[in-house]
């Protein structure tokens, strides 16, 4: 970004622990009216940001160290801060995480002591996503969270479904809960019973559906931090447009979504996929039955280097006109073994190692639109092609939009987490991206 202009007074600064989790509350802060700003990793301290209402830093430190994860996201809330942004979205994935060992309290912690905020609430739901919390438990559609298939997931497995308790595992605060019957009683009333709670809490708060987090969102309108998933990115981002109407009415455009990018005609697409996550699964299938397509095997092949070379290889074997697949997602069965073959982080660094590097070698190919399943290899493939932010464009799914990425080479980008979307997804997105460049 490198538009010269003033921060926007009053800027909500969101920051993201990981990047398809940051391209999702972009989204929904656009989907409210907000011109978003979205960065990928750390922003650089010369970083010049166009006119704006909110800025999202999309990092990837969900799975990282805590005491990294907390410097990184420390810095990025300071980073924000002195760039105008007086209130502060602390986006985790609307699954939470199961581990004792989590960062999302230790980051919350860290966040709440720099920006002083007393009493902070926690809103993991994301009907969009069917991702709903009712008496503190998470569900999935009318599954409880601990039942499905995230109960398998190969670095957070969610086997406990009560926010209270697993936000409790990884933070000494207090940490109370407002049921649906009390967000269905108003904003009013739930700004009420977050006053109440305890100095230095946490407050969780059920929502099945956007009307309840729209709620919240009032509610939460003074707050300095907020934390949850894009569903209360949504509901925050319409409490700050009504704030905003006098500045519209001042001559601020009526719509303030910026201009979806064009999809890159006249350029080849590929798909890489990493998540292991059932949904994902569904859709390399979908697709495989489709395209050619081509599996990094890191236990056949442990060298990150020589993987990628064998993918590029087969890549270049495939007619012109072809969009290829390139993945890595496998069953959970096959995939316990890959890890107790070559321990989970040793696996996990050479396959977002190699995926980097697959990426990096398709746009030196001449692949100028990407579409890339799960946010470790979201996080990976945006690193490699040192990306360092986008212009938010229309949605593939809810959660997905097309990202034109800013940079020397433009790249069209639709990053997506693992378990969002249709099973025909990735090959619906390629085939858009085909008559978009038909027709141009």
């Amino acid at each position: 970004m490198t538009s010269a202009s003033a921060p926007a007074p009053g800027a909500i600064g969101a920051i993201a622990d990981d990047f398809t989790g940051g391209t999702d509350v972009a989204v929904a802060f656009r989907r409210a009216g907000l011109r978003t700003v979205l960065l990928f990793g750390p922003p650089r301290p010369d970083e010049v940001l166009p006119p704006h209402d909110a800025v999202v830093v999309a990092l990837k430190t969900r799975t990282i160290a805590p005491a990294e994860a907390v410097r990184l996201s420390v810095e990025a809330a300071t980073w924000l801060r002195e760039r105008g942004a007086e209130q502060f979205y602390f986006k985790y994935c609307s699954t939470f995480d199961s581990r004792p060992s989590g960062n999302i309290g230790p980051v919350a912690d860290a966040l709440a002591e720099l920006l002083g905020a007393s009493r902070v609430v926690v809103a993991p739901s994301s009907p969009d996503h069917l991702r709903t919390q009712y008496m503190g438990h998470l569900f999935v559609d009318r599954m409880l969270l601990s039942d499905s298939p995230m109960r398998h997931h190969p670095l957070t497995p969610m086997v406990d479904s009560s926010v209270p308790r697993l936000l409790r595992a990884q933070t000494s605060r207090p940490v109370s809960l407002i049921d649906l019957r009390m967000v269905r009683a108003g904003a009013d009333r739930v700004r009420s019973l977050v006053a109440d709670a305890p100095d230095r809490s946490y407050v969780v708060v059920d929502a099945l559906s956007d009307s309840d987090l729209a709620e919240v969102g009032l509610a939460c309108a003074d707050d300095v931090l907020v934390t949850g998933a894009a569903g209360l990115a949504g509901g925050l981002g319409a409490a700050r447009m009504h704030r905003l109407g006098a500045r519209t009415a001042a001559g601020r455009p009526a719509s303030a979504h910026p201009p979806s990018p064009a999809i890159s005609a006249g350029s080849r697409s590929a798909v890489l996929a990493g998540s292991c996550s059932a949904r994902t699964l569904e859709q390399v299938e979908h697709m495989r039955e489709r395209h050619p397509s081509f599996l990094l095997d890191a236990v056949l092949t442990p060298d990150p280097q020589a993987l990628a070379r064998q993918a590029l290889a087969w890549f270049d074997e495939q007619p012109a006109d072809s969009t290829a697949l390139i993945y890595s997602s496998i069953p959970s069965d096959r995939l316990a073994e890959v890890q107790r073959l070559l321990g989970v982080e040793g696996a996990s660094e050479i396959l977002e190692t190699a995926m980097g590097r697959v990426a990096r070698g398709l746009v030196e190919r001449g692949v100028r639109r990407l579409v890339v399943a799960g946010g470790e290899t979201s996080g990976a493939v945006v690193t490699a092609l040192e990306v360092g932010g986008g212009v938010i464009g229309e949605e593939a799914a809810p959660g997905v939009p097309w990202i034109h990425s800013t940079g020397p080479v433009a790249l069209d980008l639709l990053l997506k987490s693992g378990n969002f979307g249709d099973p025909e997804l990735l090959t619906r997105s390629i085939r858009s991206t085909a008559q978009n460049g038909a027709a141009a």
